[in-house]
C-alpha cells in the first residue's frame, strides 16, 4: 500500500504564491516517478509537473515558467511551488507516484485562486 501525506493548499489571491508538499510511504521502494497532478472542476485530471528517476523533469507546458518542482531530503518527499497564481489554477492538485508500473494518486489538496 501507499500513503500520501499532501499539504499546502489553501485559498490565495491572483498573483500570490504557493507551496505544496508531499511524503509519500509504504511501498514506495522503488519509485520510478514522482510529481503532480491537478483537476479543476469539470476537467480532467493533467500533469502538472513530476521528476523522474534519472532526475528529468517532465513539467506542462501551460505552467512553464510558473511552476517548480522539486525532490526533498528524501526520495519519497517532493513539493510543488507555484508563482504568479491565476484563477485558472484553481483546482486539486494531487501528488503522484508510479512504482513498478503501477500508479497512484493521493487524495488531493485543493488551491483556490481569487481575483
Amino acid at each position: 500500500q501507499v500513503h500520501f501525506v499532501e499539504s499546502g493548499g489553501g485559498s490565495v489571491q491572483a498573483g500570490g504564491f504557493v507551496r505544496l508538499f508531499c511524503v509519500v510511504s509504504g511501498s514506495t521502494s522503488d519509485i520510478n516517478r514522482i510529481g503532480w497532478y491537478r483537476q479543476a472542476p469539470g476537467m480532467e485530471r493533467e500533469l502538472v509537473a513530476v521528476i523522474n528517476s534519472g532526475g528529468t523533469t517532465n513539467v506542462a507546458d501551460s505552467v512553464k515558467g510558473r511552476f517548480s518542482i522539486s525532490r526533498g531530503n528524501t526520495q519519497n518527499t517532493v513539493s510543488l511551488e507555484i508563482y504568479s497564481l491565476k484563477p485558472d489554477d484553481t483546482a486539486v492538485y494531487f501528488c503522484h507516484i508510479r512504482t513498478q508500473g503501477v500508479d497512484f494518486w493521493g487524495q488531493g489538496t485543493q488551491v483556490t485562486v481569487s481575483s
